[in-house]
């Protein structure tokens, strides 16, 4: 590969890092400069045609107008329960919990996070958890960076074990169930030694960045509750993987923990002396929703299990149409509309419709509106808010997934190359084989990075892992594990994810400022696994 080729290959990379991370521009702005850029270099140096960039575009609007469709229901979701009068009321119930902010992030930023995860996956629990946070009176800012961190762990289960069953079954065709279950097992098993931990950082990170004194000691003075939430995830992750398979890890692991953590906290273990909360004028900082989040008074008080009722349903209606035991999957998945060889090209798309998280979410408004007796000019408020709020985000979207498609589609080409994203994987390979487990993770961040996926990384890198594997003598269900561990990692900084998790909130143009924050714990994630692996195998 020439030095130009490398740089036409790491261009999606290259310049999101410089214009958003280093040169703080907005994702609306930023997004489009780097599809030009990289649709440029892909048609002069990657030698694609126009018709593969034209369908790779066509391609990337569609799956954009998916993701917009989650993110317009959990907009939508959140001000229905606003002008019912809901959020007061979670927010009481929370408070009553523990109005200690620490203890919340692991309870709600951590193991909440982790059961969605593992109940839906396609970047729910950011759309969910983080405006909860803000509901509870976390600075948008700090909501979105925790929902992204917590989101990690739990994804190599998520949507019923979708990252190992679809994404290593699919890249390697010949593996058999066996063989993934084993591989499921390992990386959790990763998982306990460095995921364990996830909470403590998360908590640390709040205190040092969000707190009145800027302090790290105020994170730590609440370690042993931490540790109790990643254990008592991981634990019973690890237990259910090794029983039961790689589908429910997350969903049961997190069960678990939520109730072992609700329980200490009601029990006093492991408690704070001192209530930890933010400054009085932090609420207002960041810009967000945090000011926008304020209830209608509702005309009858609503109750603690009336005002959870629509979240109770967005759980039970994703885990009853994510189950193959039961026909609604099936049903749901037929609804999907594919177009096949776009403009001609190898180049085609399916879209989910009925099965896609957002059709869950409008139906629980619709049923809100019901439970909660939502007059019609409430619910068109509602709905009105929603739509206006995606403009920018609809930008950004419809600049960011076509560049991903065409970074993707590179394979068809006249320069007779691979697939930008194989022929970065191979070049690393090649470059870090002395000490290929350390780096076998970043690939697989990478995949997450660009692809928007966990799923989408472990299909495109399973073969060129186990290829490096084999050629290096290592040991095959270990390093596909860390590609599965480094699929996790790059959840935390996928511009799809931040670019969605930040709309729900009011953090349009805060792209940037977000990677910023979830850069470090998705390094130390990764590379963490990484070293370890090198140590012990």
């Amino acid at each position: 590969m020439t030095f130009l080729q490398f740089l036409t290959a790491a261009m999606p990379i290259l310049a999101v890092f410089v214009l958003l991370v280093l040169m703080r521009l907005p994702a609306a702005k930023a997004m489009p400069v780097s599809l030009l850029a990289t649709a440029a270099s892909a048609y002069f140096v990657w030698h694609l045609s126009f018709l593969q960039i034209a369908a790779s575009l066509l391609q990337g609007w569609v799956i954009a107008l998916t993701i917009l469709w989650i993110i317009f229901g959990a907009i939508l979701l959140l001000n229905t329960l606003k002008h019912s009068g809901a959020i007061t009321v979670i927010r009481e119930g929370f408070f009553q919990i523990s109005p200690d902010r620490r203890i919340q992030t692991v309870i709600i930023g951590w193991l909440f996070v982790s059961f969605l995860e593992g109940a839906a996956g396609f970047g729910t629990p950011a759309a969910i958890v983080a405006p909860l946070l803000v509901v509870l009176g976390f600075p948008p800012l700090a909501a979105v960076v925790l929902a992204l961190i917590a989101d990690s762990a739990a994804v190599s289960s998520g949507a019923v074990g979708l990252p190992v069953l679809v994404g290593i079954g699919q890249g390697l065709e010949s593996i058999g169930s066996d063989e993934l279950a084993a591989i499921a097992v390992q990386a959790v098993m990763f998982d306990v030694a460095i995921a364990s931990f996830i909470p403590l950082l998360m908590v640390v990170i709040l205190t040092r960045f969000f707190g009145p004194n800027k302090s790290v000691r105020e994170g730590l003075q609440v370690w042993r509750f931490a540790l109790l939430g990643g254990f008592s995830f991981t634990l019973p992750a690890l237990a259910v993987a090794k029983f039961l398979g790689p589908e429910f890890p997350s969903i049961l692991g997190a069960l678990t923990g939520l109730m072992i953590c609700i329980g200490a906290t009601k029990l006093g273990i492991f408690m704070p002396k001192k209530i930890w909360d933010f400054a009085s004028d932090l609420n207002n900082s960041n810009a967000g929703t945090a000011e926008a989040i304020v209830d209608d008074k509702p005309d009858k008080p609503l109750s603690l299990s009336m005002a959870w009722l629509p979240y109770l349903l967005v759980v039970v209606f994703l885990i009853l149409t994510r189950l193959d035991a039961l026909p609604l999957k099936a049903w749901l998945v037929e609804t999907a509309v594919t177009w096949r060889n776009i403009l001609s090209s190898d180049v085609s798309v399916t879209a989910h419709t009925l099965y896609l998280p957002g059709t869950v979410f409008v139906l629980v408004v619709v049923l809100t509106a019901f439970f909660h007796k939502k007059s019609a000019v409430q619910v068109a408020n509602a709905w009105r808010e929603s739509a206006v709020s995606l403009g920018p985000t609809v930008i950004a979207l419809a600049a960011s997934v076509p560049m991903v498609r065409i970074f993707l589609n590179s394979d068809v080409n006249s320069a007779d190359l691979s697939s930008m994203p194989l022929a970065l994987g191979s070049l690393a390979a090649e470059t870090f084989a002395g000490a290929w487990p350390v780096f076998a993770p970043m690939v697989g961040a990478l995949g997450s990075f660009i692809a928007g996926s966990a799923t989408f990384s472990n299909m495109m890198f399973a073969d060129l892992q186990l290829t490096t594997t084999n050629s290096l003598g290592l040991n095959s269900q270990v390093m596909l594990a860390l590609q599965i561990i480094g699929a996790n990692a790059g959840n935390m900084i996928c511009v799809v994810n931040v670019v969605a998790a930040a709309s729900v909130v009011g953090l349009v143009g805060k792209e940037g400022q977000i990677i910023r924050f979830t850069l470090g714990p998705m390094l130390l994630y990764a590379t963490g696994a990484g070293l370890l692996a090198l140590v012990i195998y």
